[in-house]
């Protein structure tokens, strides 16, 4: 049996290894995947919880989100991507990666909108899994646009007039962040393999800094605050049913 098969083939396996993070929360957290009966103490329901799933483009975040998206008490809401590709005649997603420099600042002004969006919506089961949020939006690719030199100074000064505005203003809410630690070249084999359309020019190079900005990040603890208890699981494994 895969890792990746031991650790997920039940839901409720992930609380275990939450409760090592000794946030105080895991009288919640026990009650994530339980059924309706068990989401509730002394007579109430307990609040829906929400967790972000992070990890760098091709770390495994979409196969993780399928396999719990048969859980009937899972919500799974995957990355906007629709709207991204669909902004009037326009394709944001596909301008970015054909000139970051020149479209770096719109394509992410507008991920932050919807994303933002995702934090916002109504949750209608216990748990919801969102694939990615704000805060990697902000913290790994829009640093990492800017250290690469594919924003300029002024637009990411107003960039982060607008991130810091959002996370101020708005509290984009996590109870979790699950990280996928993917090596860099296991991510690129990925890409290659499932070819999609906008990733094909994708450099090894955009994968390896990516990757630097999330360990800094959620590792390293080095830059940004990290807005919740962090699980980091091994993302170099398959999941295979």
């Amino acid at each position: 049996m895969k890792l990746w098969k031991k650790i997920f083939q039940s839901s409720r396996e992930i609380i275990s290894k939450v409760q090592v993070l000794g946030n105080g929360k895991s009288h919640l957290l026990s009650s994530w995947l339980h059924n309706e009966n068990d989401m509730k103490s002394n007579g109430k329901k307990l609040k829906p919880v929400k967790v972000s799933i992070e990890g760098n483009i091709g770390s495994g975040k979409t196969t993780l989100l399928e396999y719990f998206n048969k859980h009937s008490h899972v919500e799974v809401i995957t990355e906007p991507v629709d709207k991204w590709q669909n902004v009037g005649d326009g394709n944001t997603l596909a301008l970015f990666y054909e000139d970051p420099s020149r479209w770096s600042y719109l394509f992410q002004s507008y991920v932050l909108l919807t994303m933002l969006e995702v934090h916002k919506r109504k949750q209608n089961r216990p748990v919801t899994l969102m694939e990615r949020s704000v805060y990697s939006a902000g913290y790994c690719f829009v640093e990492n646009l800017y250290k690469s030199g594919n924003m300029s100074s002024i637009e990411y000064g107003v960039y982060r007039k607008w991130f810091d505005w959002v996370i101020r203003e708005e509290k984009p809410h996590v109870d979790l962040i699950v990280y996928l630690r993917t090596d860099p070249k296991e991510c690129y084999e990925r890409i290659k393999k499932r070819s999609r359309k906008e990733e094909t020019d994708i450099p090894m190079s955009l994968i390896t800094s990516i990757h630097q900005h999330y360990e800094d990040w959620l590792i390293n603890k080095t830059k940004f605050e990290i807005p919740a208890p962090v699980l980091v699981l091994d993302g170099n494994k398959e999941l295979k049913d």
